[in-house]
C-alpha cells in the first residue's frame, strides 16, 4: 500500500495521511520529517561554514600578498635610513678634502681625519657593527680566516694570531666579514 506524500504543511499531512496510515507508519513519517529538517539545517550550516572558509582563505591570501609586498619594499628601501645617517660623514670627508687643498698644517689635517674616523666608528657601533678582536687572540675559525701560517717562535704562540692583515666585523653578533690573520704554527 503506497501513498503519495503531499508537500503541504505538516498539520495537513497529519490530517490526510493519519487516517490512512498505521501508527508505525506515522512514526516513520514523523522521523522522515525530522531528518529532512535536520538535513536542511545541516546544509544551511555547511553553506555558512563554506562561505566563512572561502572568506578566510581570501583574507589570508590578501595578507600573504601584502606581506610579500612589504618585505620587498623593506629590502628595496631598508638601507635608506642607514645611508641617510651616513650623509653627515660624507660631508665631513668633503670638508676634509677641501682643507687638504687649502691648509699646510699637517697636524690639524691629521686631527680632522682622526675625528672623522672616530665619528664613523661610533656610527658603526650605533648600528650594531663592531670589530672582531684579534690582538693576542686564539685562532677561531668562527671569526678568523687564516691567510698564512707562520712558524711560532715560542710554544705559547702556537695557534695564536700573530698579525691581522684585514680587520673582521660583526653585526649584531653575526660575522659579516672574517678577520684575515696570520697564525702561528
Amino acid at each position: 500500500m503506497t501513498k503519495k506524500k503531499t508537500e503541504n504543511t505538516e498539520p495537513q499531512v497529519e490530517s490526510v495521511e493519519k487516517e490512512n496510515l498505521t501508527e508505525e507508519e506515522i512514526v516513520q513519517v514523523s522521523e522522515v520529517d525530522t531528518l529532512k529538517k535536520e538535513l536542511e539545517s545541516l546544509k544551511a550550516e555547511q553553506a555558512e561554514l563554506n562561505d566563512k572558509y572561502l572568506r578566510k582563505v581570501a583574507e589570508f591570501e590578501n595578507y600573504r600578498k601584502n606581506a610579500i609586498k612589504d618585505r620587498a619594499e623593506l629590502i628595496k628601501n631598508g638601507g635608506e635610513r642607514l645611508l641617510t645617517d651616513m650623509l653627515p660623514l660624507i660631508d665631513d670627508f668633503e670638508r676634509a678634502l677641501q682643507a687638504v687643498e687649502q691648509s699646510e698644517d699637517v697636524v690639524a689635517l691629521k686631527e680632522g681625519v682622526v675625528l672623522i674616523y672616530n665619528k664613523f666608528i661610533t656610527f658603526l657601533a650605533q648600528n650594531g657593527v663592531k670589530a672582531i678582536d684579534t690582538e693576542n687572540a686564539e685562532f677561531n675559525t668562527d671569526y678568523h680566516e687564516a691567510v698564512t701560517m707562520f712558524p711560532a717562535s715560542t710554544e705559547e704562540q702556537k695557534n695564536k694570531i700573530i698579525d691581522c692583515v684585514s680587520k673582521g666585523y660583526m653585526m649584531n653578533d653575526k660575522v659579516i666579514r672574517f678577520a684575515k690573520v696570520v697564525v702561528g704554527s
